[in-house]
């Protein structure tokens, strides 16, 4: 299974969680066009804000990973780095596991990214005690990006899917 962007009722099942939650104004959003995602908008450094990110909603993509090595992804980026997140039910709440990429501006990309690949996080820290990743834990996908720049960003992604290789 892999989760594309064909199918315009994707964009209502992705919400946005930005630094307005500690008092910043970084704003984001996720559009479903023309057959890609698109994670845009503006992140500002203001009131100790930073970051801007979106989630999928939990709805059938997640057990796709249950047997997977890891994810590939296919994006096109605008120079900025962004992470890949991922909730899972071995985490507390206000954690994920994540990878950082950088994807090519001029063009897409498919970026593989094994299980291993991957870092526990609370809050931007390191979580050096968490279990390792547990591809059928996986609950929620996301991206986030807090590259500590003020300004406009849109990370295009065209298909998620699980690594099979």
């Amino acid at each position: 299974m892999e989760l594309t962007f064909d199918n315009p009722n994707e964009q209502q099942r992705w919400f946005a969680v930005d630094d307005g939650v500690m008092g910043g104004v970084s704003q984001s959003s996720f559009s479903v066009v023309d057959g890609e995602g698109r994670f845009h908008g503006e992140v500002s450094l203001e009131n100790g804000g930073g970051f801007a990110s979106v989630r999928r909603e939990p709805n059938g993509f997640e057990p796709m990973l249950a047997d997977a090595q890891g994810i590939a992804l296919t994006v096109r980026g605008d120079g900025r780095t962004y992470q890949l997140r991922l909730k899972s039910t071995s985490l507390g709440d206000a954690s994920a596991y994540r990878v950082k990429f950088t994807p090519a501006r001029d063009g897409w990309e498919t970026l593989h990214f094994p299980w291993r690949a991957f870092e526990a996080v609370r809050r931007g820290t390191l979580l050096t005690d968490a279990p390792t990743i547990q591809p059928a834990q996986i609950t929620q996908l996301g991206f986030l990006i807090a590259d500590r720049t003020a300004g406009r960003f849109c990370l295009q992604v065209t298909s998620v899917c699980g690594l099979l290789e």
